[in-house]
């Protein structure tokens, strides 16, 4: 299932300072926000919790997500290997226009569902889809209003 507007790279990392430090050899001239986020996601076998620190930036065009993992007990962050490095690829993001209209379409098709958000209209929604058997990495997707849209972009 590949839909939507791909507008985001995501890397999990051990230690968001050193991610955000290689970055800046590469070209981000400020420092990005580092916001806490601890939630409960739905998952096929339920609620779990998610906590870390997460920052977002625009670099060439693209938004940068790095994820540094406290707790996962969806377990999603953890098969991102350690490589030696700084960070590791993780997913890709799309952003979905209909939020209703996505969920009927993974229910039809063959990429399960590792778990989701759904807040509803006028919210951030968001669902993660396992794509590592067909292209090797996860796949968020979200949606969100516009105004929300035009505040992320601009981080």
């Amino acid at each position: 299932m590949l839909i939507g507007i791909h507008y985001q790279n995501g890397y999990i990392c051990d230690d968001i300072e050193a991610a955000i430090a290689e970055f800046k050899a590469r070209g981000l001239t400020k420092d990005p926000m580092i916001i806490p986020v601890d939630q409960m996601v739905d998952t096929p076998e339920g609620p779990k919790r998610q906590k870390s620190r997460i920052c977002m930036f625009m670099l060439g065009g693209v938004q940068y997500e790095l994820i540094e993992v406290e707790i996962d007990e969806t377990g999603a962050y953890a098969n991102a290997k350690d490589n030696g490095g700084a960070m590791r690829f993780h997913h890709t993001c799309q952003r979905v226009a209909d939020y209703a209209e996505f969920r009927k379409a993974v229910d039809a098709q063959d990429l399960p569902l590792v778990f989701e958000r759904n807040s509803g209209p006028g919210a951030l929604s968001f669902a993660y889809l396992d794509g590592r058997k067909a292209f090797g990495h996860y796949l968020e997707y979200t949606c969100m209003p516009d105004a929300m849209w035009d505040q992320i972009s601009a981080m």
